[in-house]
């Protein structure tokens, strides 16, 4: 048997062999923008969620920019029971009438927002929780489809609130509430938020943490996950049915903001511990990345 200081001198190995794995990537984002979509089961499991905050406030120590954009929906549907009112869906989106408007403005802004801010200070971290009210960060408009009340897509983007944070080393958490041109508020797909942030700041990666591997040309076969491919691929794999359901507005959502200037869009699974460091620092990655013309792979 190994004895207690071979086992030590193996555990320090591993661990500088790791660093010096992921110098190259820490000397490549240093200063670059990272636009995280926090969400799914990162969400709501104590252990990943924890794992999830250290990775943030890592990337932010080592001189990367993380932007963290989040959602809520399972906390909004505890807190709509919790006053009566029951959820409803039409076409994939929340029915959102003035009553829902408001719960979903106060769970998102002033509960889960606040919890994140929270969870990166205690980790070491300094972050500020906005919503797209602040700053004009964003202005919102209707989708203009009947029956689904305020439920809102992303007219323009104000940049200048997170420029401003990142430059001064503070991580922004922003949740994806807006106010349209007339102050109303409106409820705006998370993973939308989260692209048109990532497009205005012109940042080096997009990385959506969901509950799947990734895109997979076989969806029953997690062996079958594409780890690279381009816009054209993307689009194909949409085309021939391979990318189908809750998959086609993440993929459309990378796709979009690649085609505005973002370099690299990741998809990856949240569940596995410390999915971000993972994709982000070592050679083989965990997720499928999806790259603009011409960036390097």
């Amino acid at each position: 048997m190994k004895g207690e200081s071979e086992y030590i001198q193996e555990i320090g190995a591993t661990r500088v062999r790791v660093l010096s794995e992921a110098l190259p990537y820490i000397q490549q984002f240093a200063g670059r923008t990272v636009v995280i979509k926090y969400g799914g089961a990162a969400m709501k499991d104590a252990q990943l969620k924890k794992q999830v905050i250290r990775d943030i406030v890592f990337l932010s120590c080592v001189g990367a920019r993380p932007v963290v954009v989040h959602g809520g929906g399972p906390e909004i549907n505890t807190w709509l029971g919790k006053i009566g009112i029951e959820p409803q869906f039409k076409d994939g989106l929340r029915v959102t009438d003035a009553a829902t408007m408001d719960v979903v403005e106060m769970v998102l802004v002033g509960r889960v927002n606040k919890e994140i801010v929270s969870l990166i200070s205690t980790a070491g971290g300094s972050a500020v929780g906005l919503c797209g009210k602040d700053g004009n960060l964003i202005t919102a408009r209707p989708v203009g489809q009947k029956g689904i009340g305020f439920v809102g897509e992303v007219s323009n983007v104000d940049i200048k609130v997170i420029e401003t944070l990142t430059e001064r080393g503070y991580v922004p958490v922003v949740s994806s509430v807006a106010a349209d041109i007339n102050g109303q508020a409106h409820n705006i797909n998370a993973d939308t938020v989260a692209g048109e942030i990532a497009a205005a700041l012109g940042a080096e990666k997009m990385i959506l943490l969901t509950d799947t591997p990734g895109i997979l040309k076989d969806y029953k076969d997690p062996s079958t996950l594409l780890t690279k491919l381009d816009i054209q691929q993307a689009r194909e794999l949409i085309d021939d049915g391979v990318v189908a359901g809750g998959m086609i507005p993440k993929v459309n959502c990378c796709v979009r903001s690649l085609a505005q200037g973002v370099k690299a869009a990741h998809i990856i699974d949240g569940r596995i511990p410390h999915a971000l460091l993972l994709e982000m620092f070592t050679d083989e990655g965990i997720g499928s990345m999806i790259v603009a013309s011409g960036y390097t792979i």
